[in-house]
């Protein structure tokens, strides 16, 4: 009998769906490290999210592992040239979450932007202090979106129903496939002098941590918002918090950080940051969706049927 471990917490129709196909399920969500490279000795397939790290270390005690599935987009918490050195596969989840994290982004956007943490705090402390709260719209205002993916055309969708102009660039599609999923094809450096918003959505590789630094944002056009829903290591927090205090960023909406949770920080408790804490995925449809497809995905990969999402 094949065997899968699910390291991380997941909806219960993972399991349901692995045990109804046969397949012995270890469900061990939330097992510290030391413990996981002892559990792995025996199984074809692990199941994981962004918490557990999959290192060359700790595939090294797994001699039978076919399979690493990941509930969500992002795998930069897996070594994927030690996954395939291994030989096991590695899939994801890209389309699952796709809704959640784009809604998201147009509620950060517009809790930024019409002040609703500051509103809904005033409130509670007995306040009316309506005067102070005139922001700015959406409509009209021009929103480049860097990484067209599944969340990015969710985004530009749901900005294009707010009246926005949307500036789309993906250095993986080209001009027809940007226009597809409802962008205006644009290159970095348009982005950065024509967006009144900016929204993240590109994957954390070498070539994108902190891709948006101080160089960077001193090209942006003067009063730039910035939304981040995808990697907190995409943003230089430093530089950021330092744009944030010229006028250089009006506002920054993020749902991710570099270190997580950031605790006590001056990026977080800036009072033109709105922060939450990587809730991009927490809806119920989201994590069922997330749950249902990594488990059909390992089961793909452990019966040897086409994949759908290998990551390369």
């Amino acid at each position: 009998m094949m065997k899968v471990l699910i390291a991380d917490k997941l909806a219960p129709v993972a399991a349901q769906r692995l045990r109804q196909a046969g397949v012995e399920v270890d469900d061990r969500a939330g097992i510290e490290a030391g413990e996981l490279a002892a559990a792995l000795a025996d199984v074809d397939g692990l199941i994981v999210r962004s918490r557990t790290q999959v290192t060359a270390k700790l595939l090294a005690h797994a001699s039978r592992l076919k399979v690493i599935g990941r509930a969500g987009v992002g795998v930069d918490n897996i070594d994927l040239p030690a996954a395939h050195q291994h030989g096991a596969a590695v899939v994801n989840t890209p389309v699952s979450t796709s809704v959640a994290v784009a809604e998201l982004t147009l509620a950060l956007m517009l809790a930024l932007l019409r002040e609703v943490p500051r509103a809904d705090s005033a409130m509670k402390q007995g306040q009316w202090i309506k005067k102070d709260l005139q922001g700015p719209e959406l409509a009209g205002k021009t929103l480049g979106i860097m990484g067209v993916g599944n969340i990015g055309a969710q985004v530009a969708k749901r900005a294009t129903a707010f009246d926005m102009r949307v500036l789309g660039y993906d250095p993986f599609l080209n001009e027809e496939q940007l226009s597809q999923r409802g962008t205006q094809p644009a290159e970095r450096e348009q982005i950065y002098a024509e967006a009144d918003w900016i929204s993240l959505h590109l994957p954390l590789l070498p070539e994108t941590h902190h891709m948006f630094n101080a160089e960077v944002f001193e090209r942006l056009k003067w009063g730039v918002y910035l939304v981040c829903a995808a990697r907190g290591g995409l943003i230089d927090e430093g530089d950021l918090l330092a744009a944030l205090n010229s006028g250089q960023v009006a506002g920054a909406a993020l749902d991710v950080f570099e270190t997580e949770p950031p605790g006590h920080s001056p990026l977080v408790e800036h009072p033109r940051v709105v922060a939450s804490p990587h809730i991009g995925a927490q809806t119920a449809e989201a994590q069922t969706r997330a749950a249902l497809d990594v488990a059909e995905e390992v089961l793909n990969a452990l019966t040897g049927k086409p994949l759908r999402w290998q990551v390369k």
